[in-house]
């Protein structure tokens, strides 16, 4: 799926057959009540009135991510850093302390197509986040000293995430692997040599064209009165500068005609091997099945995946996988963390096996049950709380230009049949179009063969 589905963690603790009922009932979508509002500069606003809970939450989408990147790499995701950073009126960390003070949450992430700023906040307190925004939107502080500040956040933050991190470098290793041309290539945290060259000068280019007003979504879910807000929004907002003109990265991938693979070595006690597919982009026909597919191969310990690996012949401390979904291509792909001293050869042709299974035979009846179930389960809890709201209107709008309705993804997911997963399988799990990351401790590196 697109987002990912911190929504269906811990549902493994819930009864599917219990809830069978309740989704067979109708379900009101509050996302229905969506009113969208654009200003004379191009803003969108996306604004969710419900007061099933005393809390609201304003989230501003800028459509950039490193994706956009052309020159230097991680800018999109320094900008996630430097937005906290101060401004002309406010001092650095102000605009957090301020919304903590208030009991508030505040916190931001980037992507490959976007980064998302979000607060959630008790409703009376909404006029002083909107003017906050404005403020860091129009005044923000891009200064050297700024800059150099946030620079070693983020290399310190590269260091730690990737550069440290077994997991971080494999799919670092991963995702440069299977995309040779595509900006996706590109670690979203950018590459340590490029954020320690990228100049102010460089940054406030960047700015002030992917935060333009005709570049950013926002949207207001929860607990507050929509003509009030809009009126705020319109005030503090509706002045922001509108850009002539937003690149975007043109460079497409590539068909790949053969298997692609790399070794990377690493301080780990045992090996990790991932393996990842092309697939579509986010809106594609195939997506419901890949889903189901993805649940099916590697979703939680009755998987295929973990049953094979960690269970049926245990080589393996875990094993997972998934579909991600980006706004200009996908990426299927599965991994098992291998016990210290079992054979990564191994866990790789136990992965590949699998793989072929879901090609070659269809899914049962009750796997495919099961899995569809886990997908509508975890659309229905993912509308409980306004952030999760905020976040699914905005998402939906950047990716598909309006808010799909709840019934209509429901019914695409329980229209998957075990023939089409084995269709999308055959079609976009191809060996010829997979790359394949080994990671192995040093020692295994004299093992290794010519």
């Amino acid at each position: 799926m697109r987002r990912a589905r911190a929504a269906c963690i811990g549902l493994a603790a819930l009864s599917l057959v219990a809830l069978a009922p309740a989704l067979a009932a109708p379900f009101e979508d509050p996302a229905a009540r969506t009113r969208v509002t654009t200003l004379e500069n191009g803003l969108t606003i996306l604004t969710l009135e419900d007061h099933t809970t005393p809390v609201a939450s304003l989230q501003i989408w800028a459509r950039v991510g490193s994706g956009d990147e052309a020159r230097f790499t991680g800018l999109a995701h320094l900008f996630e850093h430097m937005m906290f950073r101060g401004s002309a009126n406010l001092g650095k960390e102000a605009h957090s302390r301020l919304i903590e003070e208030r009991g508030g949450q505040i916190n931001a992430y980037t992507s490959r197509d976007e980064t998302v700023y979000f607060t959630d906040i008790t409703p009376e307190n909404l006029p002083l986040v909107i003017a906050l925004e404005a403020e860091r939107l129009e005044h923000l502080d891009i200064s050297e000293e700024s800059l150099a500040d946030e620079r070693q956040v983020v290399i310190e933050e590269r260091r730690f995430r990737t550069e440290d991190n077994p997991e971080g470098r494999l799919f670092e290793a991963l995702m440069s692997l299977t995309f040779q041309a595509h900006p996706y290539r590109v670690p979203t945290i950018g590459w340590k040599s490029d954020l320690e060259k990228m100049s102010v000068a460089e940054c406030r280019a960047f700015f002030d064209e992917y935060y333009a007003a005709n570049n950013l979504v926002v949207a207001v879910a929860g607990d507050f009165d929509t003509e009030e807000v809009l009126g705020l929004l319109r005030r503090h907002l509706g002045k922001l500068r509108h850009a002539a003109h937003i690149e975007r990265n043109p460079t497409e991938e590539p068909a790949q005609s053969g298997e692609r693979r790399a070794v990377v070595y690493f301080e780990v006690a045992g090996p990790i091997v991932a393996m990842a597919w092309h697939a579509p982009p986010v809106g594609h026909a195939d997506a419901d099945a890949l889903d189901v597919a993805s649940e099916v191969l590697s979703s939680g310990r009755t998987s295929r995946l973990y049953r094979a690996l960690v269970y049926d012949e245990p080589i393996a401390l875990g094993a997972a996988g998934g579909f991600w979904e980006l706004a200009r291509a996908g990426v299927f792909f599965a991994y098992a963390q291998v016990r210290p001293g079992a054979s990564a050869d191994r866990a790789e042709q136990v992965l590949a096996r699998e793989i072929e299974r879901l090609r070659s035979e269809p899914v049962t009846e009750a796997e495919l049950a099961k899995a569809k179930r886990a997908l509508e389960v975890g659309l229905i809890v993912g509308q409980g709380s306004s952030n999760a709201l905020a976040g699914r209107i905005a998402d939906d709008w950047i990716a598909f230009g309006r808010v799909r309705p709840l019934d209509e993804r429901l019914a695409a997911i329980r229209a998957v049949t075990a023939a089409d997963v084995r269709r999308v399988a055959t079609t976009w799990l191809e060996p010829t179009g997979r790359s394949v990351v080994q990671l192995l401790p040093p020692q295994l590196a004299a093992q290794a063969k010519p």
